[in-house]
């Protein structure tokens, strides 16, 4: 039986990466981080998340960092650019990172 065979199905939210991508992402399996939120299981209203309680003075880098994202079972990684690297190697274009509908290469004075 082959590898392929043996995998257990994708999460909605999986992709098939190239094994070169999967070694030393991290966990498979649904973890909680070091504030208590589950990460994973796509349950994103938990009680303890600082969404759920958020106000005025909540800084939002507190939900900044690779502990809020789970290394393979992250909605993002259903973009066209990110299962064209991930999964079959092809690196993103280089040069200016661009925005759908603004043109951020012209400072913001000389936009309409």
């Amino acid at each position: 039986m082959s590898n392929d065979k043996q995998k257990k199905p994708l999460d909605p939210f999986e992709i098939e990466f190239l094994s070169k991508f999967e070694k030393g992402r991290g966990p498979r399996e649904v973890f909680v981080n070091e504030h208590g939120v589950v990460i994973g299981d796509h349950e994103y209203a938990s009680p303890q998340s600082p969404l759920e309680q958020w106000t005025a003075n909540t800084d939002p880098a507190i939900m900044s960092g690779e502990e809020w994202v789970h290394p393979f079972k992250d909605v993002g990684f259903q973009m066209e650019k990110n299962r064209d690297y991930f999964e079959k190697g092809i690196e993103p274009q280089a040069g200016i990172l661009t925005h759908p509908t603004i043109n951020s290469s012209e400072p913001e004075s000389n936009r309409d």
